[in-house]
């Protein structure tokens, strides 16, 4: 019987890498669009950035979360009740707790790909115009290839953070590795006194080693983007 629980939270964590990889998706388009708000020229561009990216990042992931998730669909709700719908309309956790958790990570892309942005000396881009690359191209082929460079170190410790922050999703209801290894800690414990300290240290190992093999994929990704390139070079 024991054994089915262990399977259960299992596929659980199937659910939370899911939720994990499409987090990252949202969080890296934010990023990249807040960073390039930051750096613009348009003042009200760069007011929206720093708003969101300072907020965000001032404010805890539970908050946020339970904050999106109800207020969003009562004001969901709401607004489509003034639109004359009546019927109430829930917001589907998983994409809740995905765009959720995305929003908020965007904010901390933000500054990391800003700050890579910010370190590549900026004749780099200007030879590029004066020979005759356009906008588009000098960022794609000069700006780009060295910011993913610099990014990398904050990317990789940002996505560490992202996984285990999936496990927020649980107060949502979603079936994630953490709210069934909490279910069969409260179904198991009349017969294992032990059993919630034996599951959620099973969901622990889970999420070790995932950030542990994704530290190990992002250090070789890093060592390939740094090939050739001194330490003192960053």
């Amino acid at each position: 019987m024991t054994a089915g629980y262990f399977y259960s939270i299992l596929e659980g964590s199937l659910l939370s890498i899911q939720v994990a990889l499409g987090a990252l998706v949202v969080a890296v388009v934010l990023g990249l669009a807040g960073a390039a708000a930051k750096l613009s020229t348009h003042q009200p561009l760069v007011w929206l950035g720093t708003i969101y990216s300072t907020i965000i990042r001032g404010i805890p992931d539970l908050v946020l979360m339970l904050l999106i998730f109800y207020g969003g669909q009562i004001g969901l709700n709401v607004m489509l009740e003034s639109m004359g719908y009546m019927d109430y309309v829930e917001i589907n956790p998983f994409a809740a707790g995905l765009m959720t958790i995305g929003f908020i990570y965007g904010a901390y892309m933000t500054e990391t790909f800003r700050g890579a942005i910010m370190a590549i000396p900026t004749g780099q881009a200007e030879a590029g115009l004066a020979y005759g690359m356009g906008q588009t191209r000098v960022f794609f082929t000069i700006v780009l290839p060295q910011m993913v460079r610099l990014a990398l170190p904050g990317f990789t410790n940002n996505w560490l953070v992202l996984i285990k922050a999936t496990a927020l999703v649980s107060i949502l209801g979603l079936p994630d590795m953490t709210y069934l290894a909490k279910q069969a800690g409260a179904a198991a414990r009349g017969q294992t006194p032990n059993a919630p300290l034996l599951f959620m240290a099973f969901a622990a190992v889970i999420y070790l080693v995932f950030t542990t093999v994704s530290l190990v994929a992002l250090r070789q990704l890093e060592k390939r983007y740094t090939m050739g390139v001194k330490r003192g070079d960053f």
